[in-house]
């Protein structure tokens, strides 16, 4: 067996000294308080936090089972997740097909869509709070169009202000919006980055053998894509799953549980209801299906790239 020289051994003691900060952070902001709240999944606690913990088994589990709101908030969160991440799959690559072109200026357009990525979400959220509203700019336009444009004729008894935001059927797509509107420059620059991996030759080829427009794309962007399209899917759909900021500042998961998530549901539960211990189990099923989202992630892209 050889033996590791000692410029090895140095070099494997200052990549651990550079790694050991991070390592630590992560487990006192990560690994700690995941195992704590895997741990207070099988315990009951009380509203004194100083009082010790009782284990319960899987009452927690078999509550979670027979629990109807669980069941409502779980398909509201796979709804969202349906809704969101094929929109931002195949905008993003639009997007991308777009401004991956050497045309001049074509740097402003890239910035464009990506602006939307560096908008605080609490910005974003208030500001479209402010569109959906029955007074606001959306309503405002509709209002124009109906009373002078050419929308007059299909609305002759006037124009009703829409409930974006209190209509349980337009709530949630109202909020998928803003995290659509967010998503798209970011998975966009991941597209582009393989885009431009892709040698301009097979294009070229592709045309001499007629393969021209759109039709070159199906036939050689999409396949030299697939890592990309997977890895971006999977992401959306972990992002869409965890999606929380929009509900809360927007709907507080109204009207009528319309759009209560399943982490709006583990902060009902934790800080309004004061269910700790509930809330680590609703907790524990959120990650249970996103480690399975993952695995399939895995499973799709195997050793093809991101693995």
């Amino acid at each position: 067996m050889a033996e590791r020289s000692p410029r090895t051994g140095a070099s494997s003691t200052t990549a651990w000294g550079f790694l050991a900060p991070g390592l630590v952070l992560i487990g006192l902001s990560v690994l700690i308080p995941a195992a704590m709240a895997l741990v207070m999944s099988f315990t009951q606690s009380g509203l004194d936090v100083s009082e010790p913990l009782q284990f319960v088994g899987l009452a927690n589990i078999r509550r979670l089972l027979s629990d109807p709101m669980f069941f409502k908030v779980l398909g509201t969160t796979l709804l969202y997740l349906v809704g969101v991440v094929p929109p931002v799959v195949l905008g993003s690559l639009a997007l991308a097909v777009l401004v991956n072109r050497q045309l001049p200026g074509i740097h402003w357009f890239r910035a464009a869509f990506y602006t939307p990525v560096l908008v605080s979400i609490v910005v974003a959220a208030i500001a479209f709070r402010w569109l959906y509203a029955e007074t606001g700019l959306i309503n405002g336009w509709l209002s124009a169009l109906t009373r002078d444009g050419w929308l007059s004729a299909l609305f002759p008894a006037g124009f009703e202000p829409i409930g974006f935001l209190t209509n349980p059927l337009l709530a949630l797509p109202s909020v998928m919006v803003v995290t659509l509107w967010k998503g798209l420059g970011y998975y966009m620059v991941i597209f582009l980055a393989g885009l431009q991996g892709i040698s301009a030759d097979l294009y070229e080829a592709a045309e001499l053998d007629g393969s021209e427009g759109w039709r070159k794309h199906l036939d050689i962007t999409l396949p030299l894509l697939r890592p990309y399209v997977t890895l971006v899917a999977v992401i959306s759909a972990i992002a869409a799953t965890k999606v929380f900021e929009e509900v809360f500042l927007m709907t507080q998961g109204g009207p009528a549980d319309a759009t209560k998530t399943l982490v709006y549901y583990v902060y009902d539960q934790a800080f309004a209801e004061l269910e700790i211990s509930y809330a680590c189990t609703v907790g524990l099923a959120l990650f249970v299906i996103v480690l399975l989202l993952s695995l399939v992630r895995f499973a799709f892209a195997g050793d093809k790239g991101f693995s």
